[in-house]
């Protein structure tokens, strides 16, 4: 029977335990649900009061974001200026370095041309221009000596491409020729322009 006793005593405090729990369980449930009412009726509130304010407070931060705006053009604007002054500066160095390198260039291949036709022996325009006085005074020894004025135009006054003509065939006669046969050549030509 003391067995009976123990376990009576035994379940008598459980159920006690299970009222006890059972009695925690309903506070706290109560105590949930009316946190949660409050945190709803807080929601609700807070909406009201935002409908309510709302323009207000769109309208000051509309303003406020004009401000910053005005403020933000203000200082790029400056610095867009010194920007484009910057790489307007470094454009016109670009531009004279190129130009100062493209003469540079230019001097290069006209120098090149220029040894290039002197190994090929093609007179050079200072040639030609002393070949013409030479011609010039030789026409003028002529008329002096009492010998008929040329009918044509003095040679300075010659085209270009006559020029041109001219000292290719010299040249290529230059070529063809020995050297001791250019003399002869030219004084052949002397002798039947004067005669």
């Amino acid at each position: 029977m003391a067995t009976l006793k123990k376990s009576a005593r035994k379940k008598s405090a459980s159920s006690a335990q299970q009222d006890n729990l059972q009695a925690q369980a309903q506070r706290l449930s109560k105590n949930l649900s009316e946190s949660a009412q409050q945190v709803w009726l807080a929601g609700v509130g807070a909406f009201g009061r935002a409908q309510a304010e709302g323009s207000k407070l769109f309208e000051t931060l509309v303003k406020e974001g004009l401000s910053l705006e005005q403020t933000t053009r203000k200082l790029a604007g400056g610095r867009v200026d010194a920007v484009r002054d910057a790489v307007e500066s470094t454009v016109g160095q670009a531009r004279e370095r190129a130009s100062d390198t493209w003469d540079r260039l230019e001097k290069v291949f006209e120098d090149r041309v220029q040894r290039a036709l002197r190994r090929l022996e093609v007179p050079s325009r200072e040639d030609l221009g002393a070949l013409l006085d030479r011609v010039d005074a030789l026409n003028a020894e002529l008329r002096r000596l009492g010998g008929a004025p040329s009918a044509r135009k003095p040679a300075r006054k010659a085209a270009p491409a006559v020029k041109k003509a001219a000292a290719t065939k010299k040249a290529t006669a230059a070529k063809r020729a020995p050297a001791g046969a250019k003399r002869t050549s030219t004084k052949r030509a002397a002798k039947k322009n004067a005669g």
